[in-house]
């Protein structure tokens, strides 16, 4: 009997030492590019410039230059969000990140 109040306590202290993903403070933590891309990245803070090419409507865009992009408006009913991807403004379908339209 006195275990499970024990259990309680060591699961919550075990919760509260996980890191916090929600809300990184830095958007790009934990963001896979490949390694020599990463690295320029690191130093310079911008993707390479063939990125760009990538983007066109009804294409999908890139897991890693997704999950570099800032959030402008949060998902809308429709499943749709709009990033920003250093200078450009993208919206998409958050599910299969397919390109809906590119603004500049």
């Amino acid at each position: 009997m006195k275990i499970l109040p024990i259990l309680g306590i060591a699961t919550a202290i075990s919760l509260n030492s996980l890191p916090a993903t929600a809300n990184p403070t830095n958007p790009h933590e934990g963001k896979s590019l490949p390694p020599g891309i990463e690295k320029k990245y690191e130093r310079t803070g911008e993707l390479p410039p063939g990125w760009e090419k990538k983007l066109a409507v009804g294409k999908r865009l890139d897991r890693d230059i997704y999950g570099h992009a800032r959030v402008v408006v949060p998902l809308d009913n429709d499943g749709l969000i709009t990033v920003r991807i250093e200078n450009k403004v993208v919206r998409l379908i958050q599910a299969t990140r397919e390109i809906v339209e590119i603004l500049d």
